[in-house]
């Protein structure tokens, strides 16, 4: 797990000379991304939501495209669609913003339900179709939406469907007077962002995603990650607990959560670092819980609370 450590201090050392002070949401993300999972950021505007998928990209030479969600936007503005070409007397297909390696969902609330669902089969299978033909979207794949908590007026809640698909949710937040102080000082000439150059190849990421497969889970944490997933399907103020998609979410960003720290097997804490982001958004609370002011991020700690972690050994 050398090689993932070392590959992710180096992304996270070059995403910081663009972004101040976000350390931990960093770390996440690049989980997310070893995991091969998508992120939801939601957050108020000008946090840095955009600047985070941009210089993501930017680290490792990513191609990178963005969508403004919008009530107007159609499906095939997304997955691009079959144009008649009239010197070859055909259709032939147009490839849309999809086809690219981080894809930014700006406001991905504000685009209609039909518009939401044609991200579904790419964030699920890596592939779209369009006419009963499937293309594969080149790897590594990723999307980052973003939507606004504040504003609700004229847009569509993700449906708990879609919700699921997204490896893991969580919020940027304002920086501290220091950190915001630092940021006008980078910003002074000019955006640091456009100075960021590549210090790793997809191929580099491809092959680190590969090893975070083969990190070791023992069966004690097995079973502790299991509990956590199994107690919120029950839990009185839950509508809906995780899915088994919840589960194997759980172990993968707990196995890329171990190499990102240099680790070759999960330790019970690594699964309490993502189980906030990668549960919070799956369980759907009761209309009572949400009367009294409940929130999902207060249940996942207190599931968590509530188990015995277990004492293991690493492995020999």
């Amino acid at each position: 797990m050398t090689s993932v450590n070392e590959l992710s201090k180096r992304v996270i050392a070059n995403v910081e000379k663009a972004i101040v002070g976000k350390r931990k949401q960093l770390i996440l993300a690049l989980v997310s991304w070893l995991s091969g999972g998508h992120i939801l950021l939601e957050d108020v505007p000008g946090v840095a939501k955009t600047m985070l998928a941009r210089a993501l990209a930017r680290s490792l030479g990513s191609s990178f495209k963005r969508i403004q969600c919008t009530p107007d936007l159609l499906p095939t503005d997304i997955t691009g669609a079959a144009v008649f070409n009239p010197k070859e007397v055909e259709f032939e297909f147009r490839p849309g913003p999809v086809f690219t390696q981080i894809l930014l969902a700006d406001e991905i609330n504000r685009a209609t339900p039909r518009s939401q669902a044609a991200l579904l089969e790419a964030m699920a299978e890596a592939c779209v179709s369009v006419d009963g033909v499937t293309h594969k979207l080149q790897q590594p794949f990723l999307v980052i939406a973003t939507q606004n908590p504040v504003d609700h007026e004229g847009t569509f809640p993700l449906p708990e469907a879609q919700l699921d698909r997204f490896l893991m949710k969580f919020s940027l937040g304002y920086p501290t007077v220091e950190e915001e102080l630092r940021m006008l000082q980078l910003l002074q000439l000019e955006h640091p962002i456009d100075s960021l150059k590549p210090i790793a190849t997809t191929e580099e990421l491809i092959d680190a995603q590969r090893a975070v497969r083969k990190v070791f889970v023992d069966d004690k944490v097995q079973h502790y990650l299991l509990q956590i997933v199994h107690d919120s399907r029950k839990h009185a103020a839950l509508a809906l607990g995780g899915s088994p998609r919840a589960s194997i979410a759980l172990y993968r960003s707990a196995q890329a959560m171990a190499a990102v720290l240099g680790r070759e097997y999960v330790l019970p804490d690594d699964i309490k670092k993502v189980v906030g982001p990668v549960m919070g958004h799956r369980l759907v609370l009761k209309p009572e819980s949400r009367l009294r002011k409940v929130t999902a991020e207060q249940i996942v700690d207190e599931i968590v609370s509530e188990i015995a972690v277990p004492s293991i050994a690493a492995p020999s």
